[in-house]
């Protein structure tokens, strides 16, 4: 047993974490054996924790790293007794935290990552089936733009909604958000014009936006330290899972006729799981622990005194000019590859399946290990850099290259998306972090309109939406240059370190 107590550094009880696994425990119990007069030792490898709605998924990765636990501390007890050097630890599974999550932090974590699956497919329908909706209605390009344009006013409601978080709590919000997401979908789903599908899209670009800010800054807040991106990556994974999902019904564009509005019907019918998510959705404890106290919080002056206002500045600079670009070339990709490409709907699903899925899924692992261990603007600075270029290049490639330049580009650019996004939430203190992410949501937004409205003037100018959408790269370009070199470093540091309290 004394092999075992030091090759394991076991406590008193005879239990260590799990070496692959922070959430899990490993016991060890010993029993003398009658027969050659030594030790028999028995070692239990257990995961207690239970994920609501994704324990489907984590269940064999669980198996999996008790496993590979067992058999390296058999392995080092082994070696502790042959008086050898230890084996080397197994490395853990990327979707594995890098910190050991607690009972209610995994619980708030998968519910806001259900919530942000939901809201990313209800997100992305517009986007999908763009072509379609502009066939129904007859619209141009640039008819197109100036409407995904006009949708971006729902920021204004997104800024009163994260204001409000910092008020009345995280939870609340988030299951308001999510009801309104539910709602403008209904409602887009039965518009007869396209002046009223945009109305009904600038309240589910609303929702949409609130649920994810808030959500972003509940994981955080709820996060262990060293895990925080790390949760926001496993927030933007179950968002990418909603995305892919409405790609996944893109084939209903094929049909002809009005089939776009099934999937705003299918994001409308969600609203019944609202209910159940209230259930499992537990408060911010951070958030908690400040409400309790009767701490004053949203205070504007706050957010804009010397420690925050600068990193205001800087956050809300690089959220525009990000959003230039990000947003034309999210919502008109699909157009570009049918306009000016000759994709169908059918195989534009094929091509973001291949090009977006498993990349995308390795980009946001990656960028959250990356984001953890060198650090957020290093890996920001790179990630948005190299994103950029390689969308750039799809925009104005053809063949072959649409596949390489998509592919490689969504690994490079998960990394700065997900860095500036964990950032967004850390550099301000609790009692204001949603009316900071308010603001720097209405100035993301601003880029957006700014980059729609560019588009359909150079669109008019240059003959091509792509080489359009690409002029607009030029301006990540210059934020990832210029202004996130200049935001502090917030990795390896306590929350309350980064963003302490200044009340």
């Amino acid at each position: 047993m004394a092999a075992a107590q030091t090759a394991l550094t076991l406590d008193a009880d005879g239990q260590a974490p799990l070496v692959a696994d922070p959430n899990g425990m490993l016991t060890v119990a010993a029993e003398a054996d009658p027969d050659d007069a030594g030790t028999a030792l028995t070692l239990t490898a257990r995961h207690d924790q239970a994920i609501p709605y994704f324990q489907w998924f984590f269940s064999p990765l669980e198996r999996n790293s008790r496993r590979r636990s067992l058999r390296w501390s058999v392995a080092a007890i082994t070696a502790q007794l042959a008086g050898e050097d230890l084996p080397p630890v197994p490395k853990r599974s990327p979707i594995t935290p890098p910190s050991g999550f607690g009972g209610e932090q995994a619980a708030l974590l998968a519910t806001v990552c259900f919530a942000g699956t939901l809201t990313g497919f209800a997100a992305a329908i517009f986007g999908q089936f763009a072509n379609s909706i502009a066939k129904t209605f007859h619209l141009s390009d640039s008819g197109l733009a100036d409407a995904a344009a006009v949708t971006r006013v729902g920021a204004l409601v997104a800024l009163f909604g994260a204001a409000m978080a910092d008020r009345i709590g995280r939870r609340r919000v988030l299951l308001a958000a999510l009801g309104m997401v539910c709602l403008g979908s209904l409602a887009s789903a039965l518009a007869p014009t396209f002046a009223l599908l945009t109305v009904a899209q600038i309240f589910v670009r609303a929702g949409v936006n609130t649920a994810l800010v808030v959500g972003g800054i509940a994981v955080v807040e709820e996060a262990p330290e060293g895990a925080r991106a790390f949760s926001v990556a496993m927030l933007g994974l179950a968002a990418g899972a909603g995305y892919a999902l409405s790609v996944a019904l893109l084939p209903l564009a094929d049909l002809g006729g009005e089939t776009w509005r099934i999937a705003f019907g299918v994001a409308a019918i969600m609203v019944l799981l609202v209910p159940r998510l209230a259930k499992h959705l537990p408060e911010s404890r951070r958030y908690g622990r400040l409400a309790q106290r009767g701490t004053d919080r949203g205070r504007l002056r706050e957010v804009f005194d010397r420690r925050y206002g600068p990193r205001l500045a800087l956050l809300a600079g690089l959220g525009f000019l990000s959003n230039v670009f990000s947003a034309p070339s999210a919502q008109l990709t699909n157009r570009f590859l049918e306009h000016e490409r000759g994709f169908s709907s059918s195989s534009v699903a094929g091509f973001k399946g291949i090009t977006n899925g498993i990349p995308g899924l390795v980009g946001i692992l990656l960028a959250g290990r990356l984001a953890e261990s060198r650090g957020r603007r290093p890996v920001a600075i790179f990630g948005m850099l190299v994103g950029t270029a390689l969308s750039m290049t799809f925009f104005l490639g053809s063949g072959a290259t649409l596949w390489i330049a998509s592919s490689i580009g969504i690994i490079a650019g998960a990394s700065g998306t997900l860095s500036v996004g964990t950032m967004d939430a850390e550099l301000f203190a609790t009692e204001v972090r949603g009316t900071a992410n308010g603001i720097l949501l209405v100035c993301s937004v601003a880029g957006s309109v700014t980059g729609f409205l560019l588009v359909s003037l150079l669109r008019d100018q240059i003959g091509s939406l792509g080489g359009a959408i690409a002029l607009c790269g030029l301006a990540p370009i210059l934020g990832a240059m210029f202004l996130l070199p200049r935001l502090p470093e917030s990795s390896g540091q306590a929350l309350d370190d980064v963003s302490p309290s200044e009340v």
